[in-house]
């Protein structure tokens, strides 16, 4: 059974409650569909079973609870944590990803916190990654507050919003709302990977250059 299902299929009060753990673990750094689940729930809310409101509200507190005790686990596991996760999760953690994520913060800085939000990989490293590279916690602590209440708020109300003024063809086209959720968290994705493995490849010749130019340094035994 997929997770939209699943959300569908369980008592109204316990929406509130799945949501909120599906985001605040994919945000503690644990990969978990928690755009999908969040546009399950406002969808629901648009059939009145469940109060935007409250999705909203769960879904807020899930992102900045959960990017706040990922950032907790970074600064005390360290880039090593990575490292091991890297080993035991290659398709989620591999150096390739590790590396595009520290260039966004690179690039972005505390920013990065707040744009990973919407990006499906990105999302996962955020807290963590920003906790192992020290970043201070009042400037991550502002990017996670304003990156929680800007997705997660933001995506509930366009929801509700377009769900409400179609009203009427959504029972029949319903999916059509969890299918762009999936396009844009793949396309997302993808676009992550893609960065990721040209970083690899630019590390490997980097690391491949240096080895070359040390072995012609080495004194020739006579």
């Amino acid at each position: 059974m997929h997770i939209d299902a699943w959300i569908e299929g369980i008592p109204p009060t316990a929406v509130y409650l799945v949501v909120g753990l599906i985001i605040g673990i994919e945000s503690l750094g644990i990969p978990l569909p928690g755009e999908i689940a969040l546009v399950t729930a406002s969808l629901m809310a648009v059939k009145g079973v469940v109060s935007p409101w409250g999705v909203a509200g769960v879904a807020i507190a899930g992102a900045i609870i959960g990017d706040s005790i990922g950032y907790s686990i970074g600064r005390k596991g360290g880039k090593p944590l990575f490292e091991k996760l890297g080993r035991k999760f290659p398709k989620h953690f591999g150096p390739s990803h590790l590396a595009t994520a520290e260039r966004s913060f690179q690039k972005w800085g505390m920013w990065a916190v707040f744009f990973g939000r919407f990006i499906a990989l990105l999302r996962i490293f955020a807290g963590p990654l920003a906790g192992a590279l020290k970043m201070p916690y009042w400037k991550f602590l502002i990017a996670n507050v304003l990156g929680g209440v800007v997705w997660a708020g933001g995506t509930t109300l366009l929801v509700y919003k377009v769900g409400k003024s179609i009203e009427p063809w959504l029972a029949r086209f319903s999916w059509a709302g969890l299918a762009a959720a999936v396009v844009i968290g793949a396309l997302s994705a993808w676009i992550m990977k893609r960065r990721a493995a040209k970083t690899h490849a630019r590390i490997e010749a980097e690391q491949a250059a240096e080895a070359a130019a040390a072995a012609g340094k080495a004194p020739v035994a006579e």
